[in-house]
């Protein structure tokens, strides 16, 4: 019965995540904490920033870890799966009548439309993420990570890979000296 419920939580996520796996990931959060328990929140956070800083997809990462912790090799494959298919059908089905429609207002106006519910769904698993770093490092330490990251971000133009390894040796070196 694991094997359904891994294929159920990461097919509706990536089902239902328009925009890729940025916006798909608060779906994972969802259900991969608060509805099946598989991982903590500072797991998922944990899986998340490592996934962004390694190349490749960010959803397919996090479905390969979580069903791997959950059931080994055959629940990365089933949360692999489940994450790739509605995509990859999605894809096939829907460019064909994209490209068909696209130059008519209710194509236009789904597209449009969407981009704010996707806008939340990022502001809310941020708003989670930086709640635990408050409660976990506290108001200092979160916000100096937070102004640092934004500069390195939108000032320097570091790689943001680049700005999740630097995180974590912060994290690493500095953190446990002070708290």
């Amino acid at each position: 019965m694991i094997f359904l419920y891994l294929f159920y939580a990461f097919f509706i996520a990536n089902l239902l995540g328009y925009g890729g796996g940025p916006a798909s990931i608060p779906l994972m959060f969802e259900e991969v904490v608060n509805r099946f328990n598989w991982l903590s929140s500072e797991e998922f956070y944990n899986v998340l920033a490592l996934g962004n800083a390694l190349p490749g997809p960010i959803a397919t990462k996090i479905a390969a870890y979580v069903g791997f912790s959950v059931i080994g090799w055959g629940g990365a494959l089933i949360a692999l799966s489940a994450t790739v298919i509605p995509s990859a059908v999605a894809m096939i089905v829907l460019m064909r009548v994209l490209r068909k429609h696209r130059q008519s207002p209710i194509v236009k106006g789904l597209s449009l439309a969407v981009q704010p519910v996707i806008c939340m769904l990022m502001v809310l698993l941020t708003v989670t993420i930086f709640d635990d770093a408050l409660q976990s490092i506290g108001w200092i330490q979160s916000l100096i990570i937070a102004a640092v990251s934004f500069f390195l971000l939108a000032k320097v133009k570091l790689h943001p890979a680049l700005v999740i390894v630097l995180a974590f040796a912060y994290g690493g070196i500095v953190i446990p000296f002070i708290s």
